[in-house]
């Protein structure tokens, strides 16, 4: 079993900056892939940006650029630092993670909402 706990959403002007943060305890010692996927209302949750355990990372167009993943293997967190923000970026935004055998795990979700 895997827990998420995150951390950092909440409200900001466009143009600036958030930080997104998720801590994974339990069964840690097989995640593989950690990432942050968002929905806003009415739409489809999509990912965000995703992050292998050896560094590779994946982003979705709409946020080249402006977020960057990371993650501290050593405590087990993975970071969204969000940078120029836009309106259109306001959504839940949820912890994922994946382990190398296949079980996905889900945060709880955290609001992050620019306003213009």
């Amino acid at each position: 079993q895997v827990q998420l706990v995150e951390s950092g959403g909440g409200l900001v002007q466009a143009g600036g900056s958030l930080r997104l943060s998720c801590a994974a305890s339990g069964s840690i010692f097989s995640l593989n892939t950690m990432g942050w996927y968002r929905q806003a209302p009415g739409e489809q949750r999509e990912l965000v940006a995703a992050i292998i355990s050896t560094g590779g990372t994946n982003y979705r167009d709409s946020v080249k650029g402006r977020f960057t993943i990371s993650r501290d293997n050593a405590k087990n967190t993975v970071y969204l630092q969000m940078n120029i923000l836009k309106p259109e970026d306001t959504a839940v935004y949820y912890c994922h993670v994946q382990t190398r055998y296949g079980m996905a795990y889900w945060g709880k979700g955290t609001q992050v909402t620019v306003s213009s």
